[in-house]
């Protein structure tokens, strides 16, 4: 059914650890003018949202006017 792997010598493992490659990664590319406008344009879109949603909705989220304050109707003067 299954067969039993090879064993990994102990000092391999232990070596492990310490292995570093001789080989290094491309440089990364820069990022052109246009690809920063649009991120920035991207994250100002963002940070307005979430400031327009706050300006929104905080008076949303205030407390009502006071509870003593109750409007009365025109019935309950008498007229």
């Amino acid at each position: 059914m299954f067969r039993r792997r090879e064993a990994v010598p102990f000092s391999f493992v232990a070596e492990s650890d310490r292995f570093r490659s001789n080989v290094t990664p491309p440089p990364r590319e820069r990022a052109s003018v246009s690809q920063l406008a649009g991120r920035s344009l991207v994250g100002l879109t963002i940070v307005a949202g979430l400031v327009g949603s706050l300006v929104l909705g905080l008076p949303a989220l205030s407390p009502a006017e006071s509870a003593s304050h109750v409007e009365q109707t025109e019935a309950a003067h008498g007229h």
